[in-house]
């Protein structure tokens, strides 16, 4: 290990969420694992790693390799959108690490993905040509107006293609919505999002969802929008729970006044900091 590279996040999403034998056993091969979130509706997991930038790309390239090993995405049918088995793998900065380190891992993890495994991989974040390129318009415009920027043009034929990203920590977060049908869903999504809150709303399984990336966890808080749900609910509609997705960082935690963490399905013992202390990593 070079302790001199930054330590980082990498959030990999990949289309799998109803194996949970196999999911234990990637996560088992998967140094740096910190937390397994999987979803079988979704048919999706969310594996969060951390480490120093070489081993957590090392990391990243070895999993994805597992994962179109054993995976075909022309099986795959869930509720979540995605492009790829191996479908979106942001690298972040954590502690003093910075956004030219993760740029850096983003660009070196795509390179990997592209050479080793034939994954066309499409950039998100910040750019060589100074734009900022989100999630949001790979996924609407993949292999369309915008072509992969490593790796073929084509879709990979099992596996399909990565999204690879460079951003600031995030929380994934969803909103188990009662007496709401998939419409009024949607409807609750479009009023709450914004810049700092990208949100969709779906049917999962009986229930409806609206599941959220908080882009500004300490501006727009859980809280935040939990209250902004709240204030549009009408006759018996009503919020059933909330669901964390992954990690969040402290700081999330520390805005939100303590007697409503438990409401909102947060906790100490799922921040990034607390796992990556138990895994010998400060992030602080």
């Amino acid at each position: 290990m070079n302790t001199r590279d930054p330590v980082l996040e990498a959030v990999v999403n990949i289309s799998e969420g109803r194996d949970p034998e196999w999911l234990d056993e990637l996560v088992k091969s998967t140094p740096g694992c910190l937390d397994l979130h999987k979803d079988a509706d979704h048919h999706r997991s969310v594996l969060t790693l951390i480490g120093h930038r070489s081993e957590l790309i090392d990391a990243v390239v070895d999993l994805s390799e597992s994962v179109i090993a054993d995976l075909d995405l022309r099986t795959h049918a869930g509720v979540h959108p995605r492009i790829g088995l191996v479908d979106v793998v942001p690298f972040v900065p954590v502690g003093t690490s910075t956004m030219d380190d993760a740029i850096t891992a983003r660009d070196d993890a795509a390179a990997r993905l592209s050479d080793a495994l034939g994954l066309p991989c499409f950039l998100y974040g910040p750019l060589d040509n100074g734009t900022l390129r989100t999630l949001p318009e790979v996924r609407r415009a993949a292999f369309g107006l915008l072509k992969p920027d490593r790796g073929p043009h084509a879709p990979h034929p099992r596996a399909g293609a990565v999204a690879v990203g460079a951003r600031d920590l995030l929380v994934a977060w969803n909103l188990w919505l009662e007496n709401v049908d998939l419409a009024r869903a949607r409807e609750l999504a479009s009023l709450v999002r914004s810049p700092r809150v990208r949100a969709l709303g779906l049917q999962v399984g009986d229930a409806t969802q609206v599941s959220c990336n908080l882009i500004d966890p300490v501006v727009a808080t859980p809280g935040d929008v939990y209250d902004q749900v709240h204030a549009l609910m009408v006759g018996t509609e009503g919020i059933a729970r909330c669901e964390l997705v992954g990690l969040a960082p402290q700081r999330c935690l520390e805005v939100i006044d303590e007697d409503r963490w438990a409401l909102l399905d947060l906790d100490p013992s799922t921040t990034i900091e607390h796992r990556a202390a138990l895994a010998g990593i400060t992030v602080l």
